[in-house]
């Protein structure tokens, strides 16, 4: 009889403290750690010599869109070949439940406007376990850890009015935030820079944040802007932290639009400023100088009232375009402007619905606009016409300098603010940003290895135990006795991110082996049917 299930034999442990790094063998039994030190005179099932590599905790992805493709993607391949292991779904507003089937068609298609046409795949429930419930029969290779999203919870009570609740639908709403925290999320996510969120007031935040808080969770946030408006931004996700109480997470934190850059060093001191004052203020980041959102955020808060559909009906219209048009160029008091800050030559349409426009992905807003003939606002106007409201955009907004220095900050962990496809197959297998696929490499190969911004056990404290702590689980993100088992197996000399924004669905290379709850689903670089996985709940 064997001793242990799997043996990870002669490489150097790096724990996910932030302790360097040690040599010994770690033996796993029943989907735990179970032993960590000389194995050479025990038996297992199967081990895995991890000569030359680093035995990692498997890594947490702290901002993750899973949730929604899992029912297609349930293998997470662009994840798992990354050494995630975990993920944090249902950020940015958007959770797949709670559902008012009223208001249903008003969901799906703010949904599809993100992330394709993957609506027609999802088992819409009328609340978060259910949903979360069907994940699992379905089968996952990687953990999800949910959250309630502020924008889904608006859509099932307010659908996409611009307005602010009457107490009976605060009420509601607030019933809906406990249901979830009580179904095990980790907390309400909101995206206030998108309708519904956008339209909500911080008052009707700290409400529903109170909510989550009295739970036990957390509170994360797509601010309102992350460019003109990103100070102010930041000080009312903190004055929302201080007022509901609760621990807050700043989503992807950045710095967007050349006549902002530099201003990192302003937004980190504010944040240390909060925290030294007592509120519970973190951050995840991807370590890119671009992002990825929907094609229809462009456009300014009033033209997204009612949703997808009354955005493509208003955008047929010729004084409704030059309405637009005036905001773009003067703007509107706390509005993020994206074409203010960016600029259209930094705009990339990198995903649509139909066959007609496929040669638009991967090419520039001026490019389309001088294929067309058109300036480019009109042309903006009629490719979300043309695609029913559903494409994607890639914007290119930052420096690097601003990159690195959220990065060097003790309490920034990582998130890839992407979904787990795999490349080629179903409605997400086309053009995504590179993120989806490089993330948690690129900060091993580029910030650690070549460019020294961080220690390879300090970026491994990132991916680990820092969210795992912000999480409150206490039995994942280290290699310690009686964690489950997570591993990430890599060989830090090679380990690197391929994709580009060119060919952004290559795998990472230098992962050779991960773990999910003591069962191996990356094997010597090929992927295997083991479907291990959990919906993971809060931890009272």
């Amino acid at each position: 009889m064997s001793d242990y299930d799997l043996a990870l034999k002669n490489g150097f442990v790096i724990d996910g403290a932030g302790n360097p790094w040690f040599r010994a063998d770690v033996g796993i039994k029943s989907g735990r750690i179970v032993k960590i030190g000389d194995l050479s005179s025990s038996r297992a099932s199967r081990t895995i010599d991890a000569t030359g590599q680093a035995v990692a905790p498997g890594f947490i992805d702290m901002h993750s869109h899973s949730d929604i493709s899992a029912i297609v993607y349930p293998g997470a391949e662009s994840k798992i070949c990354q050494g995630v292991t975990t993920e944090v779904a249902g950020n940015c507003g958007m959770s797949t439940a709670p559902v008012n089937r009223k208001n249903l068609d008003i969901l799906r298609k703010y949904i599809d406007s993100f992330f394709g046409k993957l609506s027609d795949f999802q088992p819409w429930s009328d609340r978060l376990s259910e949903f979360y419930g069907h994940l699992a029969d379905k089968g996952l290779s990687v953990n999800l850890a949910p959250l309630v999203g502020h924008g889904t919870v608006r859509i099932a009570v307010l659908g996409f009015d611009m307005r602010q609740p009457t107490q009976s639908e605060l009420d509601e709403m607030k019933s809906h935030v406990e249901e979830g925290m009580r179904d095990g999320a980790f907390g309400l996510s909101t995206g206030l820079v998108y309708p519904p969120g956008v339209f909500a007031k911080t008052d009707e935040i700290v409400e529903l944040s109170k909510v989550a808080a009295h739970c036990g969770g957390i509170y994360t946030s797509h601010i309102r802007g992350e460019g003109d408006t990103l100070r102010g931004s930041v000080e009312e996700a903190i004055e929302i932290g201080k007022r509901a109480n609760i621990s807050v997470q700043v989503s992807h934190i950045k710095v967007m639009g050349r006549r902002n850059w530099g201003k990192s060093r302003e937004i980190i001191q504010l944040i240390q400023n909060a925290r030294m004052n007592g509120i519970d203020v973190t951050a995840d980041q991807y370590p890119y100088v671009a992002g990825q959102t929907g094609l229809y955020a462009l456009l300014p808060p009033w033209a997204q009232e009612g949703g997808i559909e009354k955005i493509v009906e208003r955008l047929q219209d010729s004084a409704t375009r030059e309405r637009i048009k005036t905001d773009f160029a003067k703007g509107i008091p706390g509005w993020q402007n994206w074409i203010a800050d960016v600029g259209w030559e930094n705009i990339m349409v990198v995903r649509v619905a139909t066959d007609r426009n496929r040669p638009l992905e991967g090419k520039r807003v001026t490019e389309i606009a001088k294929t067309r003939g058109k300036p480019s606002a009109e042309s903006v106007f009629d490719v979300l016409v043309e695609e029913g409201g559903r494409a994607s955009m890639v914007v290119f907004y930052g420096t690097e300098d601003d990159v690195k220095e959220f990065m060097k900050q003790p309490w920034v962990m990582i998130g890839s603010d992407q979904n787990g496809i795999k490349p080629g197959e179903g409605p997400l297998g086309g053009k995504q940003h590179p993120r989806a696929y490089g993330t948690f490499p690129r900060i091993l190969g580029k910030y650690v290895r070549e460019e020294g911004v961080l220690s390879l056990e300090d970026a491994i404290r990132k991916m680990t135990s820092l969210p795992a702590q912000k999480l409150g689980l206490r039995d994942r993100g280290l290699i310690r006795e009686n964690m489950w088992a997570d591993v990430a197996i890599f060989d830090p000399l090679t380990i690197t991110d391929k994709a580009t924004y060119e060919n952004p669905s290559l795998y990472a290379e230098g992962i050779t082996h991960v773990i999910v709850n003591g069962e191996v689903v990356y094997d010597s670089g090929a992927f295997t049917s083991a479907r291990p996985g959990k919906i993971l709940k809060r931890q009272s």
